[in-house]
């Protein structure tokens, strides 16, 4: 069933991602060279290391600081966290960065899965596009009265790494 926008809205909403921005996309079947997944695991290293610009956002994931090292260092992604992409390959979308968005395995990127999914067939489909390079609702981000000593220490950190890779 082809979805309005609002009906792709209250979708998403209804599977607990009220504030995910969608965009229209009229999905084109695309070869994908037989050599993207070397070039995705490249992809995926870089956007790691890209993310020392989010220490904020990723000060409200508490993280332990050795999966928060790895990950903006590029070694390792922490559990239950995916890369998605914002349009997928095979619908035309590009392996870039800019393509890429990171996000709680279970139960934000299963529940993207369902819902793109459920719009198989369709002429145009609602895909998530979050503002930043990674998702986190709203409501899980909102800190407290006391302040965020974790926010405070990963941002000396991310600050320290910067100045070590000439950021």
């Amino acid at each position: 069933m082809q979805l309005t926008q609002d009906a792709a809205e209250r979708l998403i909403s209804d599977l607990g991602m009220k504030d995910m921005p969608l965009i229209q996309v009229a999905p084109k079947c695309v070869p994908v060279s037989m050599g993207w997944y070397t070039t995705y695991r490249k992809l995926c290293k870089e956007f790691m290391s890209s993310l020392t610009d989010s220490v904020e956002t990723l000060a409200f994931m508490n993280l332990p600081q050795d999966e928060f090292m790895n990950l903006i260092m590029g070694k390792s992604v922490p559990q239950n966290m995916s890369f998605r992409f914002r349009i997928p390959l095979v619908w035309g979308g590009k392996l870039e960065v800019d393509n890429l968005f990171m996000c709680h395995t279970f139960p934000y990127s299963h529940n993207l899965d369902r819902f793109i999914i459920s719009q198989s067939g369709n002429e145009t489909v609602w895909l998530p596009n979050p503002a930043k390079k990674i998702y986190l609702p709203a409501h899980t981000t909102g800190g407290g009265d006391g302040g965020n000593a974790t926010d405070d220490r990963l941002s000396q950190i991310a600050a320290q790494i910067s100045i070590g890779h000439d950021i």
